[in-house]
Protein backbone atom coordinates (compact mmCIF):
# COMPACT_ATOMS: atom_id res chain seq x y z
CA UNK A 1 0.00 0.00 0.00
CA UNK A 2 1.05 3.69 -0.30
CA UNK A 3 1.01 6.06 1.75
CA UNK A 4 -1.87 7.84 0.25
CA UNK A 5 -3.59 4.82 0.49
CA UNK A 6 -2.68 4.17 3.89
CA UNK A 7 -4.08 7.66 4.54
CA UNK A 8 -7.12 7.27 2.17
CA UNK A 9 -8.24 4.34 4.39
CA UNK A 10 -7.74 5.68 8.35
CA UNK A 11 -9.31 8.59 6.96
CA UNK A 12 -12.83 6.72 5.29
CA UNK A 13 -12.55 4.80 9.09
CA UNK A 14 -12.62 7.57 11.53
CA UNK A 15 -14.17 10.64 9.66
CA UNK A 16 -17.56 8.89 10.14
CA UNK A 17 -16.76 8.48 14.04
CA UNK A 18 -15.10 11.67 14.36
CA UNK A 19 -18.52 12.99 12.83
CA UNK A 20 -19.77 10.99 15.43
CA UNK A 21 -18.11 12.79 17.99
CA UNK A 22 -19.07 16.11 17.31
CA UNK A 23 -22.77 15.66 17.88
CA UNK A 24 -21.64 13.63 21.04
CA UNK A 25 -19.65 16.43 22.45
CA UNK A 26 -22.41 18.78 21.79
CA UNK A 27 -24.69 16.75 23.63
CA UNK A 28 -22.83 16.95 26.32
CA UNK A 29 -22.33 20.35 26.31
CA UNK A 30 -26.39 20.57 26.41
CA UNK A 31 -26.05 18.41 29.72
CA UNK A 32 -23.98 20.53 31.30
CA UNK A 33 -25.91 23.84 30.37
CA UNK A 34 -28.59 21.73 32.14
CA UNK A 35 -26.82 21.66 35.65
CA UNK A 36 -27.25 25.03 36.39
CA UNK A 37 -28.65 23.67 39.86
CA UNK A 38 -26.13 21.57 40.13
CA UNK A 39 -23.62 23.64 40.29
CA UNK A 40 -24.67 26.54 41.84
CA UNK A 41 -25.46 24.19 45.01
CA UNK A 42 -22.49 22.43 44.91
CA UNK A 43 -19.54 25.22 44.76
CA UNK A 44 -16.27 24.03 42.68
CA UNK A 45 -18.61 21.67 40.90
CA UNK A 46 -17.41 23.37 37.78
CA UNK A 47 -13.81 23.08 38.53
CA UNK A 48 -14.06 19.27 38.47
CA UNK A 49 -15.58 18.54 34.96
CA UNK A 50 -12.71 19.43 32.67
CA UNK A 51 -10.48 16.99 35.36
CA UNK A 52 -12.74 14.65 34.89
CA UNK A 53 -13.30 14.42 31.31
CA UNK A 54 -9.47 14.64 30.45
CA UNK A 55 -9.03 11.28 32.86
CA UNK A 56 -11.70 9.70 31.48
CA UNK A 57 -10.09 10.48 28.25
CA UNK A 58 -6.43 9.78 29.03
CA UNK A 59 -7.11 6.37 31.12
CA UNK A 60 -9.87 5.26 28.67
CA UNK A 61 -7.56 5.75 25.37
CA UNK A 62 -4.74 3.71 27.16
CA UNK A 63 -6.82 0.94 27.86
CA UNK A 64 -8.04 1.05 23.94
CA UNK A 65 -4.65 2.00 22.61
CA UNK A 66 -3.70 -1.20 25.13
CA UNK A 67 -6.06 -3.58 23.52
CA UNK A 68 -5.22 -2.54 20.14
CA UNK A 69 -1.79 -3.31 20.67
CA UNK A 70 -2.37 -6.58 22.00
CA UNK A 71 -4.89 -7.55 19.30
CA UNK A 72 -2.43 -6.45 16.63
CA UNK A 73 0.65 -8.37 18.25
CA UNK A 74 -2.02 -11.87 18.70
CA UNK A 75 -1.39 -11.13 22.34
CA UNK A 76 -5.14 -11.42 22.80
CA UNK A 77 -8.03 -12.99 21.23
CA UNK A 78 -10.45 -10.32 19.73
CA UNK A 79 -12.93 -11.63 21.89
CA UNK A 80 -14.06 -10.50 25.39
CA UNK A 81 -13.46 -13.94 27.89
CA UNK A 82 -13.50 -13.21 31.28
CA UNK A 83 -10.55 -16.02 31.55
CA UNK A 84 -8.09 -13.54 29.37
CA UNK A 85 -5.85 -12.53 32.04
CA UNK A 86 -4.31 -9.85 29.67
CA UNK A 87 -7.57 -8.31 29.07
CA UNK A 88 -8.75 -8.19 32.92
CA UNK A 89 -5.61 -6.67 33.98
CA UNK A 90 -5.73 -3.92 31.25
CA UNK A 91 -9.72 -3.12 32.45
CA UNK A 92 -8.87 -3.60 36.08
CA UNK A 93 -5.97 -1.09 36.22
CA UNK A 94 -7.92 1.62 33.91
CA UNK A 95 -10.63 1.12 36.60
CA UNK A 96 -8.55 1.82 39.03
CA UNK A 97 -7.08 4.41 37.79
CA UNK A 98 -10.11 6.34 37.06
CA UNK A 99 -11.51 6.21 40.25
CA UNK A 100 -8.32 7.16 41.78
CA UNK A 101 -7.51 10.05 39.98
CA UNK A 102 -10.98 11.02 39.98
CA UNK A 103 -10.70 11.41 43.94
CA UNK A 104 -7.54 13.02 43.94
CA UNK A 105 -8.85 15.92 41.19
CA UNK A 106 -11.58 16.41 44.00
CA UNK A 107 -8.46 16.49 46.68
CA UNK A 108 -7.04 18.67 44.52
CA UNK A 109 -10.25 21.34 42.98
CA UNK A 110 -11.26 21.77 47.21
CA UNK A 111 -6.93 22.72 47.70
CA UNK A 112 -6.74 24.96 44.76
CA UNK A 113 -9.85 26.63 45.77
CA UNK A 114 -9.24 27.54 49.21
CA UNK A 115 -5.73 28.57 47.98
CA UNK A 116 -7.53 31.08 46.01
CA UNK A 117 -9.91 32.09 48.52
CA UNK A 118 -12.79 30.37 46.33
CA UNK A 119 -15.86 28.90 47.64
CA UNK A 120 -16.04 24.80 47.70
CA UNK A 121 -18.35 22.69 48.85
CA UNK A 122 -16.87 20.21 51.82
CA UNK A 123 -14.04 17.78 50.64
CA UNK A 124 -16.10 14.96 51.16
CA UNK A 125 -19.26 15.89 49.00
CA UNK A 126 -16.64 16.57 46.10
CA UNK A 127 -14.55 13.51 46.47
CA UNK A 128 -17.79 11.34 47.09
CA UNK A 129 -19.16 12.64 43.64
CA UNK A 130 -15.93 12.67 41.80
CA UNK A 131 -15.86 9.09 43.39
CA UNK A 132 -19.29 8.02 42.60
CA UNK A 133 -19.06 9.27 38.97
CA UNK A 134 -15.75 8.07 37.92
CA UNK A 135 -16.99 4.49 39.16
CA UNK A 136 -20.33 4.65 37.11
CA UNK A 137 -18.68 6.21 33.83
CA UNK A 138 -15.59 4.24 34.18
CA UNK A 139 -17.56 0.60 34.17
CA UNK A 140 -19.81 2.18 30.35
CA UNK A 141 -16.63 3.18 29.56
CA UNK A 142 -15.03 0.30 29.49
CA UNK A 143 -17.59 -1.63 28.57
CA UNK A 144 -17.99 1.00 25.17
CA UNK A 145 -14.21 0.52 24.47
CA UNK A 146 -14.11 -2.77 24.33
CA UNK A 147 -16.32 -3.65 22.97
CA UNK A 148 -15.42 -0.90 19.88
CA UNK A 149 -12.24 -2.09 19.93
CA UNK A 150 -13.15 -6.10 19.72
CA UNK A 151 -15.80 -5.26 16.91
CA UNK A 152 -14.06 -2.80 14.94
CA UNK A 153 -10.91 -5.10 15.16
CA UNK A 154 -13.51 -8.53 14.11
CA UNK A 155 -14.81 -6.46 11.28
CA UNK A 156 -10.72 -5.41 10.05
CA UNK A 157 -10.91 -1.86 11.08
CA UNK A 158 -7.52 -0.18 12.64
CA UNK A 159 -8.69 -0.47 16.44
CA UNK A 160 -6.22 2.69 16.55
CA UNK A 161 -8.58 4.60 14.83
CA UNK A 162 -11.79 4.03 16.42
CA UNK A 163 -10.47 3.76 19.66
CA UNK A 164 -9.43 7.96 19.89
CA UNK A 165 -12.59 9.79 19.08
CA UNK A 166 -14.84 6.89 20.33
CA UNK A 167 -13.27 7.32 23.92
CA UNK A 168 -13.37 10.99 23.71
CA UNK A 169 -16.55 11.15 22.92
CA UNK A 170 -18.06 8.33 25.03
CA UNK A 171 -16.12 9.96 27.62
CA UNK A 172 -17.50 13.55 27.23
CA UNK A 173 -21.15 11.88 27.25
CA UNK A 174 -20.82 9.38 29.71
CA UNK A 175 -18.62 11.28 31.98
CA UNK A 176 -21.25 15.14 32.01
CA UNK A 177 -24.11 12.32 32.46
CA UNK A 178 -22.84 10.69 35.18
CA UNK A 179 -20.93 13.63 37.33
CA UNK A 180 -25.20 14.59 37.10
CA UNK A 181 -26.28 11.84 38.18
CA UNK A 182 -23.71 10.77 40.86
CA UNK A 183 -24.11 15.07 42.42
CA UNK A 184 -27.90 14.26 42.57
CA UNK A 185 -27.67 11.12 44.37
CA UNK A 186 -25.11 12.73 46.96
CA UNK A 187 -27.35 15.70 47.53
CA UNK A 188 -30.17 13.21 47.86
CA UNK A 189 -28.22 11.09 50.68
CA UNK A 190 -27.38 14.69 52.51
CA UNK A 191 -24.23 15.64 50.69
CA UNK A 192 -23.32 19.32 50.46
Amino acid sequence: MTVREVAEAAYRESLPVLALSAVGGLFAGVVLSGMDAELEQVAGLLVLVPALLATRGNVYGSLGARLGSALHQGLVDPTFSMDDERVNAAVAAALANGVMVSGIAAVLAVALLGVLGRPSAPLATLVAIALLAGLISGILLTVAVVSVVFVGYRRGLNPDTLAGPVVTTTGDVVGVATLLVATRLVLALGGG
